[in-house]
This record gives structure tokens, C-alpha cells and sequence, in this order.
């Protein structure tokens, strides 16, 4: 019987025939290294150069334009909680009659965090626990939520 010669040739590689020897794949491409999240940054680094300008720069944009940022490691200034020290950011605006505190309780910017306000010159009196929901926080949730309770407040805007 005569053999098939055409099931025995071997087909024609189109890329053989471009002049890449065919089984050699394309260098692969290095891939570009991503930058760290800001998150990512140590947690002071975090807040003094990007929070702290963030908040100041986004409480300008809803018309407060008296702003003084604060950020220390002190005692929480609630009555009974003083011998409790955290990283508070502390903001104080029109003329200082408003006042608010974001504490985190660990030097980590995923550890539980708190708020507390004050009007009319007054001291901090509540601590209220801030962002629980949040698994993850990252610079833009942070600015919204704190912007977030200072509207409830109705300091930014009227209802």
C-alpha cells in the first residue's frame, strides 16, 4: 500500500519562518516595580507628609481655612482616660472654638483608632470609636471619614 506522504511532513512554523527559531519564547519583559503604598510607610512618616497635608488641603477645599494641625504622642485628654497615651492628630479652626482629636492607639495605622470633639472653646468630654468597619485604611478613607465626622458635627456644612 502506498504510504501518505502528506501525514508524515511536519507542518511549517509560522514563526520559524520569521527568522525566531521556533520553541525560543520572547525575553520576557522585566516587570516595573511598583511603588510602596503610602499606607505601606512607616506611620509617622504616614501622617506628617501625607494625612496631615491631605486633611489640611481637603478642609480648605469645604472653606476652612484657619486649620492648625497637631500630631503627638500624649495622654488622651478625656477625663479618666489621662494615664492612656496615644498618637493623636489634634485640629483646632475658627479661631480655636472647634476642636477635634483622631487617636490611634497603637503606633500602627490599622490599630483600633478613636475621635473626640469639642465647640465653643471647651475640653474633650467623649471618646467615640472611629473607622471600626474599615479592614483596611488607607489615606483617602482616613480623610473621609474625618471630614465625614466633622459634618455630622454640621461644622463644614449646613443641613
Amino acid at each position: 500500500m502506498p504510504e501518505d506522504t502528506q501525514a508524515q511532513e511536519p507542518k511549517a512554523n509560522p514563526k520559524a519562518a520569521a527568522g525566531k527559531p521556533a520553541g525560543d519564547k520572547p525575553a520576557a519583559k522585566p516587570a516595573k516595580e511598583k511603588p510602596p503604598a503610602l499606607e505601606a510607610k512607616p506611620f509617622q512618616e504616614f501622617i506628617t507628609q501625607h494625612f496631615l497635608p491631605g486633611l489640611t488641603k481637603t478642609m480648605e477645599t469645604l472653606g476652612v481655612t484657619d486649620l492648625n494641625l497637631a500630631f503627638d504622642h500624649k495622654p488622651l485628654p478625656i477625663k479618666g482616660m489621662e494615664d492612656t497615651e496615644c498618637w493623636q492628630v489634634v485640629g483646632r479652626f475658627q479661631s480655636g472654638q472647634r476642636q477635634f482629636m483622631v487617636g490611634f492607639l497603637k503606633d500602627d495605622l490599622q490599630s483600633p483608632k478613636v475621635f473626640s470633639c469639642a465647640d465653643n472653646g471647651s475640653k474633650f468630654s467623649l471618646l467615640e470609636s472611629f473607622m471600626i468597619d474599615e479592614r483596611k485604611v488607607t489615606l483617602d478613607l482616613l480623610l473621609l471619614y474625618t471630614v465625614q465626622r466633622l459634618n455630622g458635627q454640621k461644622w463644614l456644612t449646613l443641613n
